[in-house]
This record gives structure tokens, C-alpha cells and sequence, in this order.
């Protein structure tokens, strides 16, 4: 392996890692902080790290902001505000483990959403990998017992996951049409600081209904880690190691999000991994591969 791509592997390898620490955390301090709230100081944090880095680009590009307004828009809304608040409502009543795996169907609700957007009509093998994956989720939710399924008795924490899937997928479909001109650091800040925006209305409600506290260290540690690790520092070990790899090798490294996902949360939150769980993994691997994957 010649050193540039043992570079670009490291950075994609520490960027699922990364990201799959926000799932457990999510978990973890789920009785600390309302969703809504968690989210909004993820990204406020994030944002004010950028800021230094992306501020000035923003104001050069604020005239191709404006003519992209409802672009910018949609993409704060789905990937930023709604997105990972519905993830973290999910963790509130559902493992973090049954989470990253749900997760791993992501490739699958992107293919989705560019047949409705971009009307790119899936071809047979997409949509059977589609439904394989479709099934590993299904074994998810149900816990591995068909009975679960056929008295329609899903556990609220997956379906939330689940809702959160297709908003993901679009917010993916959408990063396409991002102008050219605006990229790194400072598109995502823009989207960042717009996110916050939005979530800011919310979190002042919630705020209002509930008595004002102090962060302990443990909370702080949290907000910093999803901010700064699973946010900014992902992004750009992301970003680079596409850049030197390609975006066809960086995509076989998503499975290892839930499969590093599935292991700290049995290390660190003691959750307990079933054979259900494994057999979903592979039923929904199995179906992104089937989907994505293109020969020669």
C-alpha cells in the first residue's frame, strides 16, 4: 500500500470513528439534554469553531448564497436541524447499537431520494438491494421475532431512526446541486450557522418550559465531542481522504460506522449484541453492496 492511499485510509477509518461516537453519546446523555437542545449545541459549538476558518469565505460568496437561498435552506433543514434531532429523540428509547445498524441501510434511502429528485430511475439490482437492506432493518425492529412485525409492535426509538433515514438521503441528493464555488470550510459553516438558526426558535421554547441548570464536566465533554470530534474534525478527515482516495473507496468504509458503533456502545454503555443484530448487519451490508456496487 503506497503511503498516500495508507493516508487516505487512516483519515476515512478516524472519520467513521468519529461519527459513530455522536450515535453512542447520543445514548449516553440522553437524560441530560432534551434532543432539540443537544442538537443545537452540537452545531453552535461547531459553528463557532469554523467561524474563524469559514467567516470570510462566506462574506466574499454571501451574493452566490443569496441566489442559492432556498438550496442552503433545504440543506440546513434536513442534514443539520431535522436530521440528527430525530436521531437523538431516537436514542432516547432505543440502543445505540440498533441505531448505527439502521444507519448502515443510509446508501439505500439516498438511492431513493435521487429517483424522486433527480428522476435517476433505480435499475432492478438497486431495487432488490433496496429490500434486502429493507429486510435487515425489519429484523431490527422486530428484534429478530416475526410476531413483532405481525402485531405491528415496533419500538418507537427505531422508528424514529427510520424517519430520520430519508432526510439524510435528501440532504445527501441536494449536496449535489451545491455550487461549485463554495466548498470546504466555509459551505459548511454556512449550513452550520443556518441549522442553528432554525433550531434556535425551538430550543428557546424548550428552555423556557424547563428550569435553567449548569452543564456538569461529563455534559460539557459530550457537547465538545459531537461538536469538534463527530462534527469538524470528521468533516475534514472525510473530506480529505476522499480527495486522495476517491469517492468510490471511501464508500466501502461506511460499514465500519456501525460495526466501530456497535463496539463502543458495548464497551462503554454495556449494551448487549444479539444474533439478530449480527444477521440484520449482514442482510443490510449485503443490500447496499447489491445496490452500490458497480463493476469494472
Amino acid at each position: 500500500m503506497t503511503p498516500r492511499r495508507a493516508s487516505a485510509l487512516a483519515l476515512l477509518v478516524a472519520a467513521n470513528l468519529l461519527w459513530s461516537g455522536n450515535w453512542v453519546i447520543g445514548r449516553a446523555v440522553r437524560d441530560a439534554f432534551d434532543p432539540v437542545a443537544l442538537n443545537f449545541w452540537r452545531w453552535l459549538v461547531a459553528a463557532l469553531v469554523m467561524a474563524p476558518f469559514g467567516v470570510h469565505e462566506v462574506l466574499q460568496k454571501r451574493a452566490l448564497i443569496r441566489r442559492h437561498a432556498a438550496l442552503f435552506t433545504l440543506l440546513a433543514l434536513s442534514g443539520v436541524a431535522a436530521f440528527q434531532t430525530l436521531v437523538y429523540l431516537g436514542l432516547r428509547t432505543t440502543t445505540a447499537i440498533n441505531a448505527v445498524l439502521i444507519n448502515a441501510a443510509g446508501p439505500l434511502f439516498m438511492i431513493g431520494c435521487s429517483w424522486l429528485l433527480e428522476r435517476d430511475k433505480p435499475s432492478l439490482r438497486q431495487v432488490t438491494g433496496m429490500l434486502v437492506s429493507f429486510v435487515g432493518v425489519l429484523i431490527i425492529v422486530s428484534r429478530g421475532d416475526a410476531r413483532t412485525l405481525m402485531h405491528l409492535e415496533f419500538h418507537r426509538g427505531d422508528l424514529w431512526i427510520i424517519v430520520a433515514m430519508p432526510l439524510w438521503g435528501l440532504y445527501s441528493v441536494l449536496l449535489k446541486r451545491a455550487p461549485g464555488e463554495l466548498r470546504g470550510i466555509g459551505f459548511a459553516f454556512s449550513i452550520a450557522a443556518l441549522g442553528v438558526a432554525m433550531l434556535l426558535p425551538v430550543y428557546l421554547v424548550d428552555t423556557l418550559a424547563s428550569p435553567m441548570r449548569w452543564l456538569t464536566a461529563a455534559q460539557t465533554a459530550a457537547i465538545a465531542y459531537i461538536a469538534v470530534g463527530a462534527s469538524v474534525l470528521a468533516f475534514l478527515a472525510w473530506n480529505r481522504g476522499v480527495a486522495l482516495a476517491g469517492a468510490n473507496a471511501a464508500g466501502f468504509t461506511l460499514p465500519l460506522l456501525p460495526a466501530f458503533g456497535t463496539a463502543l456502545a458495548i464497551l462503554f454503555l454495556g449494551e448487549s449484541f444479539y444474533l439478530f443484530h449480527a444477521v440484520a448487519f449482514v442482510v443490510i451490508l449485503a443490500g447496499v453492496v447489491l445496490a452500490t456496487y458497480r463493476p469494472g
